[in-house]
């Protein structure tokens, strides 16, 4: 049994039911779950020398582990490609399909250490990621591997490409996969890997790319497979106005109405970006309750749209955070994309034509914390992380409230200040009630050869795509 105080908090953001806020309060962790909070009027002096470790928390906030719903992290390979610096979706993608086209299982696995660490340094505790290209070997194990070294909570969504440019859709030939392999794979990464009790560390998602890369009837069957072994259902969906005019073009529908054509709505379900999702498919998302990952610095970045948060909020519709691919963001900052959430909301003009009424109250910082924590788990499908209460997982972020950047806005609000002030990196960053990031370092290995690594790798993976 291993121990952990969180001692005399300057702030808890709980994020329970009743968005209890404690100050000077403190957390007992057991065994990678919170065993009792303790108010700061209550006597625990007696631990102090009890537990294995104590964190002294005076002048930390302390929020739930931030939960990222949307990721592609072998992206981190290909950010700031000059190329494709200044295009949109669909030609951004045209030009990295060929670039992704030569990555290797040593690529996924060491850029996937890499996004899983900044997001840990961010205050993020439980990712998801989609991967969708498997040339050379690679497979959805190498995602698996990094996770289990970095120490993060895992959904690995098994992607997938069946439609390549000779049949009408986006990605080249050589990049899609055979759709009974994609079933059959996707069917064993379950069987394998998914787990489905409380305080799971791995789940397994069925997650075919999207409209303009797979078959309707590859969406029909993966959703039947999903469903068969109780796991939930993943795609990106309504990007951009050409994601948009695929979907009318090839199917003759809106891309709601696609989805529920193919049994992609529900509570299992949760769809990237959305940005162009129209009043009857808000409707039938908050009905329902089907998900979305909402990524807003990768849609500012591909200058995709903006998504009508509050909007869909208030429908009742589930919403979490997502960073997105690393070469469309290009961070991996999930505290950043949560204020970015917030200001965008805020940003009335913009949103006029959506027909939102908004201003500076659209989106509060406590209402953009709770889309990055319960609006994560709920999107996730996860009841056991997301909120500091007895009995859930131990994932907690700390940040310091005595920093350059707090300085004159702790005093006043440390949960709003968060938010508001510039987003600095996490000082403690707790797993399962394992402590991944100490004081500002990821702990358990030496990340500088890691690096050194990736950018290696990068500049391979880059050249030989020339």
């Amino acid at each position: 049994m291993t121990t952990l105080l969180i001692h005399r908090a300057n702030c808890i953001a709980t994020q329970n039911d009743s968005n209890t806020e404690l100050r000077g309060a403190s957390i007992l962790i057991e065994n990678g779950v919170i065993k009792e909070i303790f108010t700061s009027s209550e006597n625990i002096e007696h631990l102090l020398k009890s537990v294995d470790e104590v964190i002294e928390a005076s002048n930390h906030v302390v929020i739930p582990g931030m939960i990222n719903t949307h990721h592609h992290m072998v992206q981190s390979l290909t950010r700031a490609v000059p190329t494709v610096q200044s295009s949109e979706l669909f030609s951004w993608l045209k030009g990295l399909y060929p670039i992704w086209a030569g990555l290797t299982p040593e690529m996924v696995k060491v850029s996937n250490q890499v996004a899983m660490i900044e997001l840990l340094m961010s205050g993020c505790t439980t990712t998801s990621d989609h991967l969708y290209i498997y040339p050379n070997g690679v497979n959805l194990e190498h995602s698996i591997e990094a996770a289990k070294l970095t120490g993060i909570r895992f959904t690995a969504s098994r992607g997938s490409m069946s439609v390549g440019q000779s049949k009408g859709g986006l990605p080249p030939d050589s990049v899609v996969e055979d759709e009974g392999f994609i079933l059959k794979e996707t069917q064993r990464l379950i069987e394998t890997w998914h787990n489905k009790e409380h305080g799971s560390m791995l789940q397994i998602a069925v997650a075919p790319c999207s409209p303009f890369t797979v078959s309707k009837d590859l969406m029909r069957e993966s959703a039947m497979l999903a469903r068969n072994y109780g796991v939930r259902l993943h795609t990106h969906l309504a990007e951009n106005d050409h994601d948009v005019l695929y979907t009318k073009e090839h199917f003759n529908c809106t891309p709601a109405q696609y989805a529920e054509d193919l049994g992609w709505v529900g509570e299992d379900v949760w769809h990237a970006h959305c940005v162009k999702l129209d009043t009857e498919g808000t409707y039938l998302f908050a009905k329902s309750r089907t998900g979305i990952a909402h990524c807003p610095c990768s849609n500012m970045r591909l200058s995709s749209g903006i998504l009508p948060l509050r909007k869909l909020l208030d429908a009742g519709v589930p919403v979490g955070l997502g960073v997105d691919g690393s070469a469309s963001n290009d961070a991996a900052n999930l505290l950043n994309e949560a204020r970015q959430a917030m200001l965008l909301a805020r940003v009335s003009k913009a949103l006029e034509h959506m027909g939102c009424d908004s201003g500076p109250s659209e989106m509060t910082p406590r209402d953009a914390l709770k889309v990055a924590t319960r609006g994560g788990a709920q999107v996730l499908g996860r009841s056991d992380i997301g909120r500091i209460e007895v009995g859930y997982c131990a994932d907690l972020a700390m940040f310091r409230t005595d920093t350059l950047s707090m300085a004159g806005a702790a005093v006043h609000d440390p949960i709003g200040a968060l938010l508001l002030c510039s987003s600095s990196p996490c000082d403690y960053t707790v797993v399962n009630g394992r402590v991944l990031v100490r004081e500002g370092r990821f702990v358990p290995f030496d990340i500088e050869p890691l690096i050194e690594r990736h950018n290696l790798l990068a500049s391979l993976l880059s050249q030989a795509a020339r």
